[in-house]
Protein backbone atom coordinates (compact mmCIF):
# COMPACT_ATOMS: atom_id res chain seq x y z
CA UNK A 1 0.00 0.00 0.00
CA UNK A 2 0.95 3.23 -0.74
CA UNK A 3 1.06 6.00 2.03
CA UNK A 4 -0.89 9.06 1.09
CA UNK A 5 -1.23 12.21 3.30
CA UNK A 6 -4.82 12.42 4.23
CA UNK A 7 -5.43 15.33 6.71
CA UNK A 8 -4.15 17.64 9.46
CA UNK A 9 -5.73 19.11 12.28
CA UNK A 10 -5.02 22.76 13.04
CA UNK A 11 -5.48 24.34 16.12
CA UNK A 12 -7.49 27.66 15.86
CA UNK A 13 -8.68 30.02 18.18
CA UNK A 14 -12.14 30.27 15.75
CA UNK A 15 -12.00 27.03 13.79
CA UNK A 16 -14.96 28.70 11.31
CA UNK A 17 -13.18 31.75 11.14
CA UNK A 18 -9.50 30.06 10.03
CA UNK A 19 -11.34 27.32 7.93
CA UNK A 20 -13.10 30.70 6.15
CA UNK A 21 -9.78 32.85 5.82
CA UNK A 22 -8.20 29.41 4.10
CA UNK A 23 -10.62 28.74 1.47
CA UNK A 24 -11.06 32.24 0.97
CA UNK A 25 -7.09 33.23 0.64
CA UNK A 26 -6.43 29.87 -1.36
CA UNK A 27 -9.72 29.61 -3.58
CA UNK A 28 -11.50 26.84 -2.32
CA UNK A 29 -14.58 25.82 -1.75
CA UNK A 30 -16.66 26.81 1.62
CA UNK A 31 -15.68 24.78 3.95
CA UNK A 32 -18.00 21.98 5.95
CA UNK A 33 -18.01 21.19 10.05
CA UNK A 34 -19.00 18.14 11.26
CA UNK A 35 -18.58 17.22 15.06
CA UNK A 36 -15.44 19.61 16.51
CA UNK A 37 -13.93 20.24 12.85
CA UNK A 38 -14.20 22.75 10.51
CA UNK A 39 -12.54 21.75 7.39
CA UNK A 40 -11.53 23.00 4.08
CA UNK A 41 -10.77 19.98 1.04
CA UNK A 42 -7.66 20.51 -0.84
CA UNK A 43 -6.47 18.19 -3.98
CA UNK A 44 -6.47 14.79 -4.00
CA UNK A 45 -9.18 14.44 -0.95
CA UNK A 46 -6.21 16.27 1.81
CA UNK A 47 -8.24 17.72 4.45
CA UNK A 48 -6.95 20.53 6.93
CA UNK A 49 -9.45 20.56 9.94
CA UNK A 50 -9.43 23.46 11.92
CA UNK A 51 -10.41 23.12 15.69
CA UNK A 52 -10.68 24.87 18.77
CA UNK A 53 -8.37 23.33 21.49
CA UNK A 54 -9.22 23.88 25.41
CA UNK A 55 -5.98 25.64 25.61
CA UNK A 56 -4.78 29.32 26.57
CA UNK A 57 -2.36 29.83 23.51
CA UNK A 58 -2.19 28.74 19.98
CA UNK A 59 1.04 27.44 19.48
CA UNK A 60 2.43 28.61 16.07
CA UNK A 61 3.17 26.34 13.27
CA UNK A 62 4.15 27.04 9.52
CA UNK A 63 2.69 25.41 6.69
CA UNK A 64 3.87 25.80 2.98
CA UNK A 65 2.26 24.71 0.16
CA UNK A 66 3.60 24.47 -3.52
CA UNK A 67 1.46 26.26 -6.09
CA UNK A 68 1.42 26.59 -10.14
CA UNK A 69 2.38 29.88 -11.01
CA UNK A 70 -0.92 31.45 -11.75
CA UNK A 71 -2.24 29.86 -8.85
CA UNK A 72 0.38 31.99 -7.21
CA UNK A 73 -0.76 35.03 -8.89
CA UNK A 74 -4.63 34.33 -8.10
CA UNK A 75 -3.98 33.57 -4.35
CA UNK A 76 -1.33 36.44 -4.27
CA UNK A 77 -3.89 39.34 -5.74
CA UNK A 78 -6.65 37.65 -2.79
CA UNK A 79 -4.04 38.65 0.13
CA UNK A 80 -3.73 41.98 -2.05
CA UNK A 81 -7.22 42.95 -2.52
CA UNK A 82 -8.26 41.50 1.51
CA UNK A 83 -5.35 44.00 2.57
CA UNK A 84 -3.62 40.87 4.19
CA UNK A 85 -0.44 41.60 5.54
CA UNK A 86 2.27 39.24 3.82
CA UNK A 87 5.95 39.59 3.49
CA UNK A 88 9.42 38.05 1.21
CA UNK A 89 10.87 36.64 4.37
CA UNK A 90 9.77 34.20 7.58
CA UNK A 91 11.18 36.73 9.77
CA UNK A 92 8.76 39.30 8.06
CA UNK A 93 11.51 41.83 7.64
CA UNK A 94 10.64 42.54 3.74
CA UNK A 95 6.17 43.45 3.93
CA UNK A 96 4.52 43.86 1.71
CA UNK A 97 6.72 41.93 -1.44
CA UNK A 98 6.99 38.67 -2.31
CA UNK A 99 11.00 36.68 -2.51
CA UNK A 100 12.17 34.72 -6.06
CA UNK A 101 14.40 32.22 -4.19
CA UNK A 102 14.93 28.90 -5.72
CA UNK A 103 13.87 30.02 -9.21
CA UNK A 104 10.23 31.22 -8.42
CA UNK A 105 8.50 33.21 -6.30
CA UNK A 106 6.88 33.17 -2.40
CA UNK A 107 5.15 34.97 -0.01
CA UNK A 108 4.26 34.51 3.43
CA UNK A 109 1.25 35.77 5.41
CA UNK A 110 -0.42 34.27 9.02
CA UNK A 111 -3.84 32.96 9.54
CA UNK A 112 -6.53 34.44 12.28
CA UNK A 113 -4.61 32.17 14.54
CA UNK A 114 -1.46 33.24 14.14
CA UNK A 115 0.30 30.62 11.60
CA UNK A 116 2.97 31.06 9.33
CA UNK A 117 1.38 30.45 5.88
CA UNK A 118 3.78 30.52 3.08
CA UNK A 119 3.25 29.86 -0.90
CA UNK A 120 6.04 28.89 -2.90
CA UNK A 121 5.99 28.31 -6.87
CA UNK A 122 9.42 26.07 -6.88
CA UNK A 123 10.56 23.53 -4.25
CA UNK A 124 13.54 24.51 -1.66
CA UNK A 125 16.61 22.72 -2.98
CA UNK A 126 14.57 21.00 -6.16
CA UNK A 127 13.37 18.45 -4.20
CA UNK A 128 9.52 18.11 -5.33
Amino acid sequence: MSIRFNHAIIAAIDRQASASFFACVFGLPEPVSWGPFTSVTLEEGVHLQFAEPAVAEIQMQHYAFLVEDDTFDQIYGRLQSGGFDHWADPQRALPGQINTHHGGRGVYFTDPAGHGLEIITRPYGGVS
